[in-house]
């Protein structure tokens, strides 16, 4: 059973790593099973189809967006110093970053475009990062509605920075937002 399971972890892992630094549509099987080092014969053993590698790949993230909740939450109590430690502890590396862009956004981002299942399991990612976020901010005393709009306002900053490093192949992008958000959530 823990080699069933080894497998089916790395086929998760190496559709993951693929989806973020190809793109789910040029993604093969074939080349999960390849990065995985899985016989191609063998992936319909653990998935059915490359859809059931990308709920796979969305729990799998999901996971790790949770857990990184919990360390942020566990590093300080002071809500402030929760979102800062959330925007730092979530970057890529700056050059990771300046060539593939953001996991999470980008995923979301080609998924939603051809909409269904997928498409809304990818967005709810989101919408779960964008809920931690609201509960930062009425943890600092804000109503239900600014709270949204601030937790929309500080996610749409760090995915847009993130965008244009990608399209500019410029890290310092990232860098002058993460900063100016740092500032912005000092004042609040």
């Amino acid at each position: 059973m823990a080699r069933r399971n080894d497998k089916r972890i790395r086929l998760i892992e190496a559709a993951d790593k693929l989806f973020y630094t190809q793109g789910f549509n040029v993604t093969t099987l074939a080349n999960i099973a390849s990065l995985a080092s899985v016989p191609l014969g063998n992936v319909y053993y653990y998935f059915q189809s490359k859809e059931a590698i990308v709920k796979a790949v969305i729990e799998r993230r999901r996971q790790q967006l949770r857990d990184l909740f919990a360390s942020v939450q566990v590093q300080t109590t002071d809500p402030r110093q929760r979102l800062i430690a959330f925007m730092q502890d979530s970057l890529p590396p700056l050059e990771e970053a300046i060539t593939y862009g953001d996991s999470l956004g980008g995923l979301c981002q080609e998924l939603g475009k051809d909409g269904g299942e997928m498409s809304a399991m990818a967005a709810s990612l989101m919408d779960e990062l964008i809920q931690w976020c609201v509960l930062q901010f009425k943890a600092l005393g804000k109503g239900t509605d600014e709270a949204q709009n601030l937790a929309f306002s500080f996610i749409s900053n760090i995915q847009g920075s993130r965008l244009l490093a990608l399209a500019f192949k410029e890290p310092a992008h990232i860098q002058r937002q993460t900063e100016y958000l740092r500032h912005w959530i000092q004042s609040l």
